[in-house]
């Protein structure tokens, strides 16, 4: 908890308890007992019940209150308009009373404690503005509305550093620029270079963006603004582009210096496309950035770096010269960079002598940099629930299996006739794996449930990156992906819902052959496919095909086509193999999870390759 807080909730806590203290203290001053009237006190006085009386008179001459004690020894106050018959009464039958002197008066009360009351309160009010204030309450988030949430930074000690950060080597050179600038501006100026007035690093979730901007924090000796792109829009119009206009006022009072906004698609998407017209906050908030971004002196000293995944959806006005002048494209790490990435994020787990860091490079083909740190995390934990205080190779490859396909449930209760249908399916994908050359040899096959609710699963093992894909590797995927239907067909007389997925992957792929990669002779080489990010944009909700009903009609005829083809050369694949996917389906229902050697084993030294291209 944060003490200056703290501080202030117990000073404002001690004024509570003060006044409440006062309060009673003043209620019992006025202690006095309810329902004695003149009445009562006559018949007292009558029955030779006042021992002793107390008169007070008031400055209001000549009312006042008695105080009158019985002779049980209980005390009655009343107050009376006259005092002066009181003591008459009191006179004529010797009852010892005293007469208080008239009150004169107290200028304390009159004056200072109305005053001193109003202090206290004022001051108590202040006390917690303060604190709500510095504690992120409502009051202080009110009265600063406008202001800008970026926080500052200073490069120093015990912060990332571009050493830090491995696998994206081209990157890191770009941004050393940046830094160099930083450092020496005349270097730059005396040849008359102009330094970028903004970066923008794009790529897919989990490459290292984020990280590589606070490697910049770390490495700069300037500071470093960093705020996320949602900190600025609120539901209040106006409210975004102040803290716009805040932000950058800030950044110029200490420049040089870098301003980082994260996930700048937040408030940078295309003008025009929401459902607000050009009174939309998210739009007068991008405007006053774009503004603010082409507004600096050259050579100022003010870079402006932001980070996204979705550069797709960017407005043009941003993208330009000027404002973003370089685009630094961060993406998944080669076999080179996945190793070093490996061996930054092993440097604090302890790994037995058998952990082979390159063979898990080369065995993870399109992980990320947040995938792999995922990865070691995932080992380190099986290791720790195993009472071991080091990281074996199997720990990884059960982590592999964890984070490819999820946790295995093997407490769920399957029938057996449930587990054999489930042995074949598996079967039949991981012979189309193994046979065909462009997909990859099998990792694992099991038929133990996983939590994403598949009753089993063959996990490939790609063994180098590509690129791009040819159009014989997708027709091997969507063979391999009708595989395990399949192989139901061979052997059982009826089919299962399990192959629901491999279906639909195998559609979806078809199709992207044909509309969006041209690779059907039928259609050409025209691109057909609908842009799906249109609507998500909001560009036009009430989008039209671009193309006639009879071209959709030929569309969906050549992607049948194509999954005909490809169910019958794979039909025939393990029609040819039909030994193997008997012994695959025993094995796996003797021990549910089988190895790439136990399943390589099974087939016999040589075996004729078959022509895996089918016919588009």
């Amino acid at each position: 908890m944060d003490t200056n807080k703290s501080k202030g909730l117990g000073g404002s806590f001690i004024i509570i308890l003060i006044l409440l203290g006062a309060a009673i203290w003043i209620s019992s001053l006025r202690s006095s007992e309810t329902g004695y009237n003149w009445n009562d006190f006559m018949q007292d006085y009558e029955s030779g019940n006042i021992e002793t009386a107390k008169i007070s008179p008031n400055a209001e001459v000549p009312t006042g209150s008695v105080r009158v004690q019985l002779t049980d020894g209980s005390v009655r106050e009343l107050f009376v308009s006259d005092v002066t018959k009181v003591e008459t009464l009191l006179t004529e039958k010797n009852i010892t009373y005293v007469m208080k002197d008239m009150p004169s008066e107290n200028w304390f009360l009159y004056y200072v404690l109305p005053i001193l009351v109003v202090f206290i309160v004022f001051v108590f009010f202040f006390s917690m503005m303060n604190a709500n204030a510095g504690g992120g309450g409502s009051a202080g988030k009110m009265m600063n509305f406008g202001k800008s949430r970026a926080r500052m930074t200073q490069g120093g000690e015990g912060q990332i550093k571009l050493k830090d950060v491995a696998g994206l080597k081209e990157e890191k050179e770009e941004l050393e620029e940046i830094v160099e600038f930083l450092r020496d501006p005349g270097k730059f100026t005396r040849v008359g270079a102009r330094i970028p007035k903004g970066v923008l690093l794009e790529g897919p979730p989990g490459t290292g963006k984020t990280m590589l901007a606070k490697a910049i924090a770390g490495e700069a000796s300037v500071p470093f603004f960093s705020i996320s792109g949602s900190d600025f829009v609120e539901m209040f119009v106006g409210v975004g582009a102040s803290r716009v206009r805040d932000l950058f006022e800030d950044a110029k009072k200490n420049h040089p210096c870098i301003v980082f906004i994260d996930e700048i698609d937040a408030v940078a998407r295309r003008r025009g496309t929401g459902m607000g017209g050009g009174h939309d906050e998210r739009e007068q908030t991008l405007n006053q950035l774009l503004v603010e971004m082409d507004g600096f002196g050259v050579n100022e000293g003010i870079i402006v770096m932001a980070a996204t995944n979705r550069v797709d959806i960017l407005d043009p006005a941003i993208m330009r010269p000027g404002r973003f002048d370089r685009k630094i494209s961060v993406g998944r790490p080669d076999v080179g960079g996945r190793e070093a990435v490996l061996k930054v994020h092993a440097k604090n787990k302890p790994l037995s002598e058998d952990v082979d860091l390159k063979q898990i490079a080369q065995t993870t083909a399109g992980f990320t940099g947040a995938d792999l740190e995922n990865l070691l995390n995932e080992s380190a934990i099986i290791a720790a629930k195993d009472d071991r205080k080091f990281i074996q190779q199997e720990d990884i490859k059960k982590a592999f299996i964890k984070v490819g396909i999820g946790s295995e449930k093997k407490s769920r209760i399957i029938s057996d006739k449930e587990k054999r249908i489930t042995a074949y399916h598996e079967a039949g994908h991981a012979i189309l794996f193994h046979v065909l050359p462009d997909v990859g040899p099998v990792y694992t096959v099991s038929i133990i449930p996983t939590g994403v609710g598949a009753a089993g699963y063959t996990m490939p093992l790609p063994e180098k990156d590509e690129m791009f894909m040819t159009k014989g590797q997708m027709l091997q995927d969507i063979m391999v992906d009708l595989g395990g239907r399949i192989a139901e067909e061979l052997i059982f007389d009826d089919i299962t819902t399990g192959a629901a997925s491999d279906i639909k992957k195998a559609t979806d792929e078809a199709r992207q052959m044909v509309t969006r990669f041209g690779m059907s002779e039928a259609i050409g080489t025209i691109n057909y496919d609908s842009d799906s990010d249109e609507v998500f944009i909001g560009r036009d909700l009430a989008h039209t095909k671009a193309f006639s009903e009879a071209v959709t009609c030929e569309i969906d005829r050549e992607v049948k086509n194509i999954i005909t083809d490809c169910h019958e050369k794979a039909k025939k694949i393990i029609e040819e193999h039909i030994d193997v996917l008997h012994a695959c389906a025993s094995l796996l229902l003797e021990k549910e999870r089988i190895t790439r050697d136990e399943f390589e084993a099974l087939f016999p030294v040589s075996y004729p390759q078959p022509d895996a291209q089918p016919e588009s």
